[in-house]
């Protein structure tokens, strides 16, 4: 009898496997899972942490030092600028004003306000003073510093609370891969908040934020334009105490668009202190060169000395 059965062609083949060494080889797993103690959480008490540390922090002074660099896959190369010192001062709902100092003489590299919906750049070594809406971009791609928007500065630096009336939060279990004293990748287990949002045209991804399960605080938010790509990515790490509140002593903020990144280590930070007006304001400096980002690409930059009609 002739035995032709998908069945008894399978069981043959699966027989001879042992003595079949090539077919298969057997690796040691790479990653292990951590051991250490992980912490519980619900859906709404990840949202009522997030809410309640936004609620908490009205305004926030902060010495800082500064890496950041530019440049990536679109520019083809990549420029690094380390150790600038810096100041920010952030206060709700969006006000926000930055500045670095160059390293070792201690001169204005950069100084930029924004309100929320428009900001000022000061560059002295360049002579240029940068004014336009926050969602405006620079034409310009060759001078990075330009394309810093203070707004996503302040948007990365104070995490926003979840607005029920606007907003839907939805908790996925995830993991995270990390790396022990000895550079193994360890997977461990973190809640994501995925946060959705009523636009003008509907429901779109906002934003998703990744608390660690050691402490159950942000490590990680992403956040999205209204066609659902990713505009920044910030880390947050080595949180401490600062006049009562828990934050972060490290912030990373990557702009994958404009590519780059910079990273904030907070070397003295001051929660809720008075901010006057006038520390948010930015005057334009005597014969800068003047860039409008909201006039036509021949009329942005007014050389010094030049007057335009109308100005």
């Amino acid at each position: 009898m002739r035995r032709s059965s998908p069945v008894w062609a399978l069981t043959v083949f699966l027989a001879t496997l042992p003595t079949t060494g090539c077919l298969f080889r057997t690796r040691p797993v790479e990653e292990q899972y951590s051991k250490v103690p992980l912490k519980d959480s619900t859906q709404q008490g990840l949202i009522d942490i997030i809410n309640q540390q936004a609620e908490g922090i009205h305004s926030l002074k902060a010495t800082v030092d500064i890496d950041t660099s530019a440049g990536g896959v679109k520019k083809g190369h990549v420029t690094d600028y380390k150790e600038i010192r810096g100041y920010v001062l952030a206060r709700k709902p969006d006000s926000l004003h930055m500045k670095g100092l160059m390293p070792i003489v201690r001169t204005t590299a950069f100084d930029m306000v924004s309100d929320g919906q428009q900001f000022k750049l000061w560059i002295p070594p360049k002579n240029r003073f940068v004014v336009g809406q926050n969602q405006m971009a620079t034409p310009n791609t060759d001078q990075p510093m330009e394309n810093i928007r203070p707004q996503n500065i302040y948007d990365a630096l104070l995490i926003r609370r979840i607005d029920p009336e606007s907003e839907i939060a939805v908790l996925e279990n995830g993991y995270e891969t990390l790396h022990d004293a000895k550079g193994h990748r360890v997977l461990q287990d973190d809640y994501e908040l995925t946060v959705i949002k009523k636009y003008g045209k509907g429901w779109g991804l906002a934003r998703k934020i990744v608390f660690g399960r050691t402490d159950l605080k942000a490590h990680r938010q992403y956040i999205y334009d209204d066609e659902g790509k990713i505009v920044t990515d910030a880390k947050y790490a080595d949180y401490k105490d600062y006049d009562g509140t828990s934050f972060p002593s490290r912030i990373e903020i990557y702009r994958p668009q404009e590519e780059y990144d910079i990273t904030l280590n907070m070397l003295k930070v001051e929660i809720n202190r008075p901010l006057s007006d006038d520390q948010f304001t930015l005057e334009q400096p005597a014969g800068a060169d003047v860039v409008h980002l909201d006039r036509p690409q021949s009329s942005l930059v007014v050389p010094v000395g030049q007057r335009r009609s109308g100005q």
